[in-house]
């Protein structure tokens, strides 16, 4: 599980040099008490020149990535955002808290967005998709990014999961309009909790982040207390503490992805040929983040079945299958928006995605995995197969 693995002296020093330099702990302003410190705005700088965007904007949370990306594009009450239905509850709660009426479509053997299901979700109502690249695997981004284009939709990515991975050698995040990422504590860097969202032009980064700190432009021709405002907004800033440790866990991000691709593939070699697995699809000219390993087995019973074998030897899984009913929408029948967006039936709306989450088991790949841990699993699994 990643950058919370390696929390160390580097986020430590980060930290203490913002007590040192004058101990201001918000982000704006205060310029005489602060010696010069500015950690959240140093980490946005380092983030967007990372994933070679323009501009990033440091947040609370990945959820209130989400809000604030959906307030940008001018979500009113009535649109219809399209996401899918294999994500996390998070995805689907920010467009509710916007306003919008979410609309999920289904997923194919990537885990993630299906292309031509998309198409057939789309109405004249839609407004914008939200595609998530699920547990470090791309989506299909250059299918979606394609229709949303032809369809005059603004693309987002909930990139939470894909810190890190690209297709084409573009940076996921990076594809849409905007693309918000999770730091939360099991996230492949972390902050404790805090997110980031980058943007490809000014327009979208100036309106996002004056909605983010409750309209404020930080105009520099007046001072905070009579600052100008366009619009109102809410606070979703990140705080400076959150910036040191981004910028020490950015540092690491390439050793982390390193190390995961690493032992994602010891385990992949020790299981590859098992009768009765197939694996996730990967689409073409992608990286993954390696966030988990993940594989399909004939039903439900045998994905609870690797699942128990796994916790008997002292391991354990992913979201799959223990944690669905927080992952998948077809379960989130206390979401009254959406369960009338699919006419009350929402047990039967996503027939597809269904059948490869029941049958599918997520393992999850750990920076310091002791070496008998493949070995261990490809035992488990024989011993169900054989």
């Amino acid at each position: 599980m990643p950058g919370y693995e390696l929390m160390g002296i580097e986020e430590q020093r980060e930290v203490n040099e913002v007590f040192d330099s004058g101990g201001v702990l918000f982000r704006q302003g205060f310029d005489a008490l602060r010696g010069g410190c500015f950690k959240v705005k140093e980490f946005e700088e380092k983030f967007a020149e990372k994933l070679s965007t323009n501009f990033a904007l440091a947040v609370t949370s990945g959820t209130a990535a989400l809000r604030i990306a959906l307030a940008t594009i001018g979500l009113k009450p009535g649109d219809e955002v399209i996401t899918q239905s294999f994500t996390f509850v998070a995805t689907v709660e920010a467009i509710i808290e916007a306003g919008g009426t979410p609309i999920c479509a289904e997923i194919d053997d990537t885990l993630n967005m299906d292309p031509a299901n998309l198409r057939k979700k789309i109405t004249s109502r839609t407004k914008a998709v939200i595609v998530v690249h699920m547990l470090g695997t791309p989506a299909r981004i250059i299918e979606i990014n394609k229709i949303c284009n032809e369809c005059g939709l603004s693309l987002i990515e909930d990139t939470a999961w894909g810190c890190g991975g690209s297709v084409s050698g573009k940076a996921l995040g990076t594809w849409g309009r905007m693309g918000t990422f999770s730091f939360d504590f099991a996230k492949t860097i972390t902050t404790g909790e805090g997110g980031m969202i980058v943007f490809k032009n000014n327009d979208d980064y100036l309106a996002a982040s004056a909605w983010h700190d409750h309209g404020h432009e930080n105009n520099p021709m007046v001072p905070r207390w009579e600052d100008t405002r366009k619009s109102s907004g809410f606070n979703y800033r990140m705080m400076e503490l959150q910036g040191a440790v981004g910028l020490a866990q950015l540092k690491k991000l390439d050793s982390i992805l390193k190390f995961h691709k690493e032992n994602y593939y010891k385990i992949y070699e020790k299981i590859k040929n098992i009768k009765g697995i197939t694996f996730r699809t990967v689409p073409d000219n992608s990286i993954q983040t390696h966030d988990a390993l993940i594989f399909f087995v004939e039903n439900s019973e045998i994905a609870k079945k690797c699942r128990k074998e796994f916790l008997n030897i002292g391991c354990s899984t992913k979201i799959l299958p223990e944690a669905i009913s927080w992952h998948f929408a077809g379960e989130w029948s206390h979401m009254q928006e959406l369960v009338g967006a699919c006419q009350g039936d929402l047990a039967n709306a996503y027939p597809a995605s269904k059948d490869l989450l029941l049958r599918a088991v997520a393992l999850p790949i750990n920076i310091k995995m002791d070496s008998n841990y493949p070995e261990k699993i490809s035992k488990a699994l024989k011993k169900i197969f054989t």
